[in-house]
């Protein structure tokens, strides 16, 4: 067990707490990380709470970040494949290409929701 150490301000003794830093310190949160601190916020308090008072809430939303938007990716390139779907726009209809890519990046992210972020 940790003891905590004081220091002396005038007549107070003010306790010497940190925050741990985090392991990526300068990873901008993003969309994903971000919806899933709202998610945990509202409907899992006791697991924010939890997150929070270790000091691992920052990685938690950090991790989740990182891993849906890796899935997302993923899953673009996939249905993409399937539905011969040019990932990168090289020519054409580009309101079409576009329709397409908008619905597959729809479809990805609800997927990534339901398994990641809101669970």
């Amino acid at each position: 067990m940790k003891k905590i150490t004081y220091h002396k301000e005038g007549d107070y003794l003010i306790p010497d707490l940190c925050v741990k830093k985090s392991k990526d310190e300068y990873y901008h949160i993003g969309k994903y990380g971000n919806l899933r601190l709202n998610f945990i916020k509202e409907y899992k308090r006791g697991f924010y709470t939890e997150l929070k008072m270790n000091g691992k809430l920052r990685d938690h939303l950090i991790d989740v970040d990182k891993q849906a938007k890796k899935e997302v990716d993923k899953l673009i390139k996939e249905f993409a494949k399937t539905e011969n779907i040019p990932v990168y726009f090289n020519g054409g209809d580009a309101m079409l290409w576009v329709g397409h890519m908008n619905n597959i990046k729809d479809r990805a992210e609800e997927i990534v929701f339901n398994e990641i972020i809101f669970i």
